[in-house]
């Protein structure tokens, strides 16, 4: 009877993982086998979509305008969001209402989001080229009309997007530190800055390999910030690998090649987090 309930509690969430997640990705690999546009019979191919990427250009551009994203992405976004959990917890008044406000962007839909942001990147009326003008800039650059800063500008949102959601995450951990580490820091003589090296990045590290793990994943994953702001462009400079799934699924109607490309990157991101696993021994303090 015990067990019966057990999984009655159980049935809704996993019918819904078997049903949006197992299924449709046990079907996507299927379909990675087959030359099929959704409307004709499936042509079987083997391992054909797969070999086509290697010669695919922009398949490459894509995986490597990924890679350049995830890597800025993620150092500058760990690094906001350790440095505002530090000032957030080193403040003795109005904590909660500073929380609140850095956290806002995670509570706000990604429409309104780029919304604001297409204003503050227009290519003529943009609060940035309004301030280089002020200091004798004639020319400021297009923003995300220019291919030579249109990926950092994207970076540049999702620091902003994503480094409020880490920096509640740092400040939970750093709230379980136990006082007496920096007491008996204080009676050494040790400064702010060795106590920040010797005790709070240390006591940080299992919070640091979950963010830094969750991070990447997302960031492999990137869609909404380039489908809403440049649609890739221009040209294909921020044509990441998600979205580049997208228009072969849903523009070209290549279900084959783009199955073959989703899984493509589930092995990409597979690799990664077994490569973080198995190195979390060496710097994470258990």
């Amino acid at each position: 009877r015990n067990d019966i309930l057990g999984y009655a509690f159980l049935a809704p969430n996993l019918i819904g993982f078997i049903v949006f997640t197992l299924i449709p990705f046990v079907y996507a690999l299927y379909i990675s086998f087959f030359k099929w546009d959704g409307i004709t019979d499936k042509v079987f191919v083997g391992l054909d979509n797969y070999l086509a990427l290697l010669k695919d250009s922009g398949f490459r551009i894509a995986m490597k305008n990924t890679l350049i994203y995830t890597v800025l992405n993620v150092s500058t976004t760990i690094v906001a969001g350790l440095a505002l959990a530090l000032a957030v917890h080193s403040v003795k008044h109005l904590k909660t209402l500073f929380r609140t406000t850095l956290f806002l962007p995670n509570m706000v839909t990604i429409s309104s989001i780029v919304i604001v942001w297409q204003a503050f990147y227009h290519p003529t009326y943009s609060p940035f080229s309004m301030i280089l003008r002020t200091f004798g800039v004639e020319n400021p650059p297009q923003w995300i009309g220019d291919p030579k800063w249109a990926m950092l500008c994207i970076i540049i949102m999702s620091i902003w997007l994503n480094a409020g959601y880490y920096m509640v995450l740092f400040l939970a951990a750093l709230n379980n530190i136990p006082s007496h580490y920096y007491e008996a820091a204080d009676i050494d003589g040790a400064g702010i800055w060795k106590k920040f090296w010797r005790i709070t990045l240390p006591m940080l590290s299992p919070t640091t390999f979950f963010v830094v793990i969750m991070a990447i994943i997302n960031s492999f994953k990137v869609f909404d910030q380039v489908a809403l702001l440049t649609q890739g462009g221009p040209g294909r400079s921020t044509n990441v690998l998600v979205y580049y799934i997208y228009q072969e699924s849903f523009t070209y109607y290549r279900f084959g090649s783009a199955s073959a490309m989703a899984y493509v990157l589930f092995a990409l991101i597979f690799i990664v987090t077994v490569i973080q696993y198995r190195g979390q021994s060496k710097w994470v303090v258990q």
